[in-house]
């Protein structure tokens, strides 16, 4: 057992972080009524329940060491992984997330450290996102790192990972912040991505190796997404949605909210039309988000907007012309193109996939077509 009398080790913060029942403003209290973690571990029950106002459970557990995972056994997993733990008062703790209502006293950290003096922005919205949100998404956070800056998301489907994708085709810095364990790849088909992040960006979590993807995780997780950054933007969201959580959270912290507009015929851009109406900032470009945010523009490995949609390609002929103007951010039907340009639907299909390969349009399931 090691020694933690007295001490403000990393095993006696983890020890307390793996109380059943004992949360981070708990934790928080007991710490500055002691001292350091060490000296809670060694505290009676009265006066950890005179302290920290536990309840009488709680302190016991604490007295009792009635830890969720032995204490030990996860530093040795943490280190076997290729991990670490950085607890609240590390010089590594990243300064945003310290000046939060309700810092995480222990995070773990996978993959490269956020350098101290990189800006974050985060990026989140729909987990089922429409084309027009995928290609926003990825193209806002691609810009944002040509301009030095980096970007956070939760890693979920849709808009989190085109901005994680987004970020690292500019050879960005990524963070994804996690609602499970960090030795967990939560969705399974995200490991491909999950693996990029960890040699470009960071992943993070709150908590304990093996944490399942539970439901009370996300808005936990959400909390931290928008502390490390700087402000959140909110590309596609339901009027009821996690990133209107998010937004919220945001708001709590101090952070700024920007929302990029949508369709006013999309359900999916519902909640960034409200986020709008109550004042949130309009985000058109990454170069509004910057000036919203007070950023200043650093060079970053690759150049170039990809946030707006392509311009026709100037070998294109007048046939591939006329289709590629009827293709917009909603997905339309071959039968839709073929009636409108008169074409056979052999001469358009054609058409539609030689644009597909040089990376004008994109087919979506069911013969449908969008323009990138």
């Amino acid at each position: 057992m090691p020694n933690n009398t007295g001490t403000d080790d990393t095993y006696s913060w983890l020890a307390l972080h793996l109380t059943p029942g004992l949360g981070s403003r708990s934790i928080h209290r007991l710490i500055d009524r002691f001292g350091t973690p060490g000296r809670v571990l060694q505290a009676n029950l009265d006066q950890l329940q005179a302290a920290g106002g536990l309840r009488k459970e709680v302190a016991r557990r604490i007295r009792e060491k009635s830890y969720q995972r032995d204490p030990e056994q996860e530093l040795k997993e943490v280190e076997k992984l290729g991990a670490r733990i950085v607890t609240f008062r590390d010089p590594s703790y990243p300064r945003a997330l310290r000046q939060i209502p309700d810092p995480p006293m222990v995070v773990y950290f996978r993959g490269r450290s956020i350098p101290a003096d990189l800006d974050l922005v985060g990026v989140v919205g729909s987990r089922t996102p429409t084309p027009y949100g995928v290609r926003t998404a990825r193209g806002l956070a691609s810009d944002l790192a040509s301009m030095g800056i980096g970007v956070v998301s939760g890693m979920a489907r849709g808009i989190d990972a085109a901005a994680h994708w987004g970020a690292l085709e500019c050879k960005g810095f990524t963070v994804a912040v996690l609602g499970t364990g960090v030795d967990r790849v939560y969705p399974r088909v995200h490991r491909d991505l999950f693996f990029r992040i960890l040699d470009h960006g960071a992943a993070v979590s709150e908590f304990p190796l093996g944490t399942p993807p539970e439901g009370r995780n996300f808005p936990k997780r959400n909390r931290i997404v928008s502390g490390l950054s700087r402000g959140v933007v909110i590309v596609e969201a339901a009027r009821k949605s996690g990133s209107l959580i998010t937004a919220s959270l945001a708001l709590d912290q101090g952070r700024e909210v920007l929302a990029v507009p949508g369709s006013i015929r999309s359900q999916r851009s519902a909640g960034c039309h409200f986020l709008l109406k109550q004042g949130a900032a309009l985000a058109e470009s990454a170069d509004d988000v910057l000036e919203t945010l007070g950023l200043p523009r650093r060079a970053g490995e690759c150049r170039g907007s990809r946030f707006h949609t392509h311009s026709p390609h100037a070998s294109m002929g007048r046939e591939e012309t006329r289709i590629y103007d009827m293709l917009g951010d909603d997905p339309i039907h071959i039968d839709e193109i073929v009636g409108t340009s008169g074409m056979g639907i052999g001469n358009a299909l054609s058409l539609l996939t030689k644009m597909e390969l040089i990376g004008l349009i994109e087919q979506l399931p069911g013969k449908m077509f969008v323009r990138l």
